[in-house]
């Protein structure tokens, strides 16, 4: 597997007798390069001595040496810099483009670090690196329970940008399109973005002072105000009661005035979600925190604290909504508070994100510095993936550490690319006692 040769050329898994080339030149490998995962040889500016020569450029891998043919190597200039060709089958000369001939070197994957990743991609076990988590030393957990953090924030950032994009550059409104997905707590969040991109800000903006026309214009562009998204056994209860049709026809105005088109109610899911979830409930305290002028990116900036944020985030719902979790159907009368649970979640997955986001779009570091450190003052999440590595012995103590196990399990467990996590390495390069 050529992918394996490329991890033994990278870490110097190297089989014990000295290395050489298939004219019987000894190698000495100095530096194994720059892995490169773009167009172009595999590793640059690798460091090798041959035979007493120190050579510097570039060094290709493949399984075969007459891959290099069947990649067109022999007509790319890209590849004219090769000093060494790397393979496990040696079957034919290469040549560049400009006719030299790199030497070439035979190399195996011990056979120890085949059986580790043949395991660790089979084993029915989850994950497949347990047996040697306990055995991890603290500094390489901490160095890369910390890079993980990192690539998670960045993979955010990367989210983040592509909806400021998508709204013409607006961080205002990308900010609210992050927040109004994260609402969706993971089954709605696709509706709840796609929602939030129907609601042109500028229109909503001009009635910010009304909750009840903002709260219109929310549940409208939801397709929630069409009759047919009521639940039959409900729908003649929710158009006597009025409040339904009063959102209604304020809707119907501002749609036409304005130019509204909403989103399909048919995208919102309801099934084996708890009430306080339904869209309706969520709608309604955003329409609430976007009233009292809590939803905007100015105000995130300028949270330093826990509390700050916590404030920022709690929000209720009007009268109607205590007594109701959908049009027509009562309740008993609650609070429909955002429950301190979800507020955490709230602040993982959107004020710090933003935070790192917005700081690297205006080369502030004071705004990422924050993030990272209110990342770690938060309460670990409580999920599947969090209580799995902690039972396999990782440390969650902060939402920074179970940012990083979640971006552990998705990124590289969920894919099997144990070839790239540092504890698949670890594995793979223990040999046997």
């Amino acid at each position: 597997m050529e992918a394996l040769l490329h991890y033994c050329w990278k870490h110097r898994l190297f089989p014990l007798r000295p290395l050489e080339t298939t004219d019987h030149r000894s190698v000495e490998v100095i530096d194994p390069g720059l892995h490169n995962r773009h167009a172009g040889p595999d590793f640059f500016n690798a460091k090798v001595r041959i035979d007493g020569t120190l050579w510097v450029g570039n060094v290709e891998i493949h399984d075969k040496s007459s891959d290099w043919f069947l990649h067109g190597h022999d007509h790319d200039a890209a590849y004219d810099n090769v000093v060494l060709h790397v393979c496990s089958v040696a079957d034919c000369v290469v040549k560049t483009s400009n006719g030299l001939v790199p030497p070439q070197v035979l190399l195996e994957v011990p056979p120890y670090v085949a059986a580790h990743y043949n395991e660790l991609i089979t084993t029915d076990h989850y994950p497949p690196c347990y047996r040697i988590i306990p055995d991890l030393s603290r500094l390489t957990v901490h160095s890369w329970m910390s890079a993980l953090q990192t690539e998670r924030l960045e993979q955010k950032t990367e989210a983040i940008r592509q909806r400021v994009k998508l709204c013409e550059g607006s961080w205002e409104a990308g900010y609210f399109v992050t927040l109004a997905r994260n609402y969706g707590f993971g089954v709605n969040g696709d509706a709840f973005e796609a929602w939030a991109k129907s609601i042109p800000q500028h229109t909503v903006d001009h009635h910010r002072d009304d909750l009840f026309q903002i709260e219109a214009i929310f549940m409208g562009q939801a397709g929630l105000l069409d009759p047919d998204s009521i639940p039959e056994r409900y729908r003649e209860a929710a158009l006597t009661e009025g409040y339904f049709s009063r959102l209604r026809n304020e809707y119907l105005y501002l749609a036409h005035k304005f130019g509204l088109q909403p989103i399909a109610y048919k995208r919102w899911k309801f099934l084996r979600m708890r009430p306080q979830n339904f869209p309706h409930i969520r709608i309604a305290q955003l329409a609430h925190l976007f009233y009292e002028r809590r939803a905007s990116l100015s105000q995130l900036v300028e949270c330093t604290t826990i509390a700050q944020l916590e404030h920022l985030f709690a929000t209720n719902v009007t009268p109607y909504w205590e007594t109701h979790y959908v049009f027509g159907s009562t309740s008993g009368k609650k609070e429909k508070k955002m429950s301190a649970p979800s507020i955490n979640l709230l602040m993982i997955n959107t004020a710090i994100p933003m935070l790192f986001a917005y700081g690297r779009y205006k080369g502030d570091d004071t705004l990422c510095d924050r993030a990272f450190d209110l990342l770690e003052q938060l309460k670990a999440e409580n999920n599947h993936i969090v209580r799995m590595w902690r039972e396999c012995g990782l440390p969650v103590e902060n939402a920074g550490d179970s940012q990083a196990l979640i971006q552990l399990k998705k990124q590289y467990c969920d894919r099997k690319d144990c070839l790239h996590c540092r504890i698949g390495y670890e594995y793979m390069r223990k040999q046997q006692p």
